[in-house]
């Protein structure tokens, strides 16, 4: 979304800088973002711009904001403030022009009563809110994504996979995401990876996904046919044996749970 805003902005033609605001030690996430003077500190061999200046004219994009050290957080609100850098260990201060944009998956309002977060800091950030739902809540964006990875993955390594098919998009449609889009684009690549030689599509045995665990029965209990079952008799159930709609909600054409139906021997 980020790289959406910015490629779509007057500064598109200016750069796109990236930070994990909380990757890295504290003295080391201030000289990334400020930059620093030779001899600063140990190994500050030569002067060094930071992010801020990097990303002059352009975007800053800070990732997994909430996660930023305190003490650094009141040096970022100053530079929101006056947009005036400082590189550590010197005493010049630098202008920048740089659009701010932060993402985080914390609770800010709790972090702040926690006092991990400054709210002064949140009200500086927060001019315009985008929230993003969990893949998990936007089920209908699973398979659109999941062919636009497809198309890349198999242009990357040279597959011929025309698309995937229908038990493999129940599978992508009924898996609950945790890892969100990232965690479908690397399920999608390692099936590319596995798909053999001849395939011409992805196949449920090429995801590594399996069918949501049936509630009350451990993942020892079932099969990987029973539980696949089990997920269709529930989802039939849900719509009153209406074969259409449960299609859909599965992803799958009517033929193929059709076909379904019949291997498992389950009445619609």
């Amino acid at each position: 979304m980020a790289a959406w805003v910015h490629a779509f902005s007057d500064r598109r033609a200016k750069p796109l800088i990236t930070m994990n605001a909380g990757g890295l030690a504290e003295g080391i996430a201030e000289s990334e973002l400020f930059g620093h003077v030779k001899g600063a500190f140990t190994d500050a061999r030569v002067d060094r711009i930071g992010c801020f200046e990097m990303a002059d004219e352009g975007t800053l994009f800070l990732d997994e904001i909430a996660n930023m050290p305190v003490r650094l957080q009141a040096k970022l609100l100053r530079v929101l403030q006056t947009g005036e850098v400082q590189r550590v260990g010197s005493s010049r201060l630098r202008y920048v022009n740089v659009r701010v944009l932060s993402a985080t998956n914390a609770d800010l309002q709790a972090e702040i009563s926690a006092g991990r977060f400054r709210e002064d800091l949140l009200y500086r950030l927060n001019t315009v809110v985008i929230h993003l739902p969990p893949l998990r809540d936007r089920r209908d964006d699973v398979e659109p994504l999941a062919r636009h990875f497809l198309a890349h993955y198999a242009a990357r390594y040279r597959k011929p996979l025309a698309g995937l098919d229908a038990d493999a998009l129940a599978l992508l449609r009924a898996h609950a995401w945790p890892g969100n889009v990232r965690e479908l684009a690397h399920t999608i690549e390692r099936a590319v990876l596995m798909a053999d030689a001849a395939a011409t599509s992805v196949a449920p045995r090429h995801l590594g996904v399996h069918p949501p665990r049936v509630q009350g029965s451990a993942p020892d209990d079932l099969s990987l046919e029973d539980a696949e079952r089990v997920f269709i008799e529930k989802v039939l159930a849900r719509h009153h044996g209406d074969v259409r709609l449960a299609a859909q909600q599965l992803g799958m054409s009517r033929s193929a749970l059709y076909r379904r139906l019949q291997q498992y021997g389950v009445r619609s």
